[in-house]
């Protein structure tokens, strides 16, 4: 058996920060989501380019801020360790009918309340499977993925 460890005051409000900012992108909160991260955050999906700064990164998902689409979070585990938060979670992007689900890990870095470094990794091949039954699921909504 393992013992289990209770993180610092400053890892639990850091790992807050954290759900927060991807709780806020589900509505889209824009306006919360942009108080949370720091102006010259590092945001990277692994594989894709590297977005630099409060203002870009934010111009991401201002583009997706559409009737159309929505995002949509699972969170499964979180760890703490000061600085650092790292989590398992489903990540959701809707496209009018179709929905892709896939799973994904994520590195944060939180400094003086606000977010530092993001960055996702997720398997190619997941992501995939996902656009598949995401588009299988358009068409017979029996096969539509739910968190």
């Amino acid at each position: 058996m393992t013992d289990q460890v209770s993180p610092t005051s400053t890892e639990a409000d850091n790992i807050a920060t954290v759900e927060k900012f991807l709780f806020s992108l589900r509505g889209p909160d824009l306006d919360t989501a942009g108080e949370l991260i720091d102006e010259n955050i590092v945001y990277q999906n692994v594989g894709f380019p590297t977005i630099r700064g409060r203002q870009r990164t934010l111009k991401v998902f201002k583009a997706l801020d559409r009737p159309s689409f929505a995002f949509d979070v699972a969170i499964h585990r979180t760890a703490g360790d000061g600085a650092v938060v790292l989590n398992e979670r489903t990540d959701v992007l809707a496209f009018g009918p179709v929905r892709l689900q896939f799973w994904v890990c994520g590195v944060f870095e939180v400094h003086d309340g606000r977010i530092t470094l993001w960055r996702d990794y997720f398997d190619q091949f997941d992501f995939a499977k996902a656009m598949i039954r995401g588009l299988a699921g358009a068409v017979i909504p029996a096969l539509r993925p739910t968190l």
